[in-house]
């Protein structure tokens, strides 16, 4: 059912040579790329159109609108199970919390007496939210991409999620319900590289009503189309990430139950045929009763056939034996996991080592479950490796930072000749000029030394233009 990968008495090899030894999905978003481009360039020049068709074609349903009208969101809160409301309320909550406390200042350095640079963060003006709805519905994305967003201050957002030929081309009516919960009300039926690509060119026309404006981002996980199509579209938009098949990587001694680490093996599976479900120990008891424990709970599951026993018996799942919980920190580490619980007998000290992983699950009652619904942290995560370079999304990601340099004439006057000199030094004469123009041309000996009586009789708190630097 699982393959065995075995480490152990072997010297492991560092950083890429290690990794590749370990299991990981094929996920080919380059080969995809050569087929969304067409298509994505279809929807920049025909708009609605090209979506509507794009959705008889892949979705099977013919749509007499794209966007999705505002009745069809309350009707779907609605008609929401009370217990599936308050689930995605206090998901909700909870997701406030933390990603509330992510928000950053604006910070003020004072780097002499009279010059200072700020930097302020400001969010940016519009972002597409993607929510996907293939093999499930994902209303717990719409939160986990929308929440960040809001409390980072965006102003303008937008989601798309595919139409659903059973609810009459609507998307799919727990993710309406949970965009009504949010406040979300500019939703749109389209999924795939084409929902990418009306954020990315946006599909306003003259003479149409429902065009959407173009986004300066896009967020939110999706299938291998959804990926090329954020590779095509990145330069021109922000992106969070492209992201892959989910992976879970589980680091566990033999205090660790066989029960849960099957269980939650079995969890990330159920996602897709893709999915990675990977166990790294230095127990051979561990694995030999946690591939005991995988028959009957895989038995008793609902996507078998089609998801969890070829995630698996895929390439990219398998147990690693190693010779100690420090080699197997080398292993995850090299791994760089979307998910990665640690299942120890000391969770919290083996956690403080890790440094590649998207989010990290300490012991028997932090199951990956708990973060995909309801801790409060963010369940868009880095797949593929990503994580040894690339963070999940978070209030940050819908951040930028811009400086603010300000200085007064004594401050400039202080530190001219280094300019002008290395100005002169790369050859670019005009950047000191520009520096000398305030001095009445002087040249870097003459700057290094003035003080402000000499370079124009500006008070030494005075700019020059009357205000007291800071001002």
């Amino acid at each position: 059912m699982i393959s065995r990968i075995d480490l152990r008495g072997e010297a492991l090899l560092e950083g890429a040579a290690l990794r590749d030894l370990l299991p990981r999905a094929d996920f080919d978003v380059a080969a995809a790329l050569d087929k969304v481009r067409p298509l994505c360039e279809d929807v920049h020049h025909r708009g609605n159109a090209a979506l509507i068709d794009y959705a008889e074609k892949f979705d099977g349903v013919r749509l007499e609108r794209v966007r999705v009208p505002a009745e069809a969101l309350t009707e779907a809160l609605a008609g929401l199970e009370p217990a599936v409301r308050a689930a995605l309320e206090e998901s909700i909550r909870r997701a406030r919390l933390v990603h509330r406390a992510q928000r950053r200042p604006a910070h003020t350095t004072q780097v002499v007496p009279g010059g200072t640079v700020t930097e302020k963060w400001v969010p940016v003006d519009r972002v597409g939210l993607y929510a996907p709805g293939g093999r499930s519905v994902y209303p717990s994305s719409v939160i986990m991409n929308a929440v960040p967003a809001q409390e980072a201050g965006v102003p303008s957002m937008a989601l798309a999620s595919p139409p659903q030929k059973e609810f009459g081309g609507l998307p799919h009516p727990t993710i309406l319900a949970a965009c009504a919960l949010l406040g979300i009300d500019e939703v749109y039926a389209v999924g795939g590289a084409q929902a990418v690509a009306m954020f990315a060119y946006g599909t306003e026309r003259p003479g149409e009503e429902e065009g959407c404006a173009p986004a300066d981002m896009v967020t939110g996980p999706g299938n291998i189309w959804v990926a090329a199509a954020k590779r095509y579209f990145t330069g021109r938009i922000g992106i969070d990430a492209e992201a892959g098949p989910t992976e879970i990587a589980i680091l566990a001694d033999a205090t660790a139950d066989p029960v849960h680490v099957a269980a939650d093996l079995i969890s990330q599976a159920e996602h897709d045929p893709l999915a990675a479900a990977v166990l790294v120990t230095d127990s051979t008891e561990l694995a030999d009763r946690v591939e005991k424990e995988l028959v009957p709970q895989v038995a008793a599951s609902k996507h078998v056939e089609d998801r969890i026993a070829p995630a698996l018996a895929g390439r990219q799942s398998a147990i690693v034996l190693v010779d100690g919980i420090e080699e197997g920190l080398r292993v995850v580490n090299a791994y760089g996991a979307e998910h990665l619980e640690i299942q120890t007998a000391e969770p919290t000290a083996v956690a403080e080592k890790v440094r590649n992983a998207g989010a990290v699950f300490l012991g028997p009652w932090a199951p990956v479950s708990l973060g995909d619904y309801c801790a409060g942290s963010n369940h868009v995560l880095p797949t593929g490796g990503c994580a040894c370079h690339s963070s999940g999304l978070s209030v940050q990601s819908f951040l930028r930072g811009i400086h603010l340099v300000d200085y007064s004439r004594d401050a400039l006057a202080e530190v001219a000749h280094h300019v002008v000199t290395l100005a002169e030094a790369e050859d670019l004469p005009a950047h000191g000029a520009a520096i000398k123009a305030r001095f009445g041309g002087a040249g870097p000996d003459a700057l290094g030394g003035a003080g402000p009586d000499q370079l124009g009789g500006a008070g030494p708190d005075q700019r020059g233009d009357g205000k007291v630097p800071g001002q």
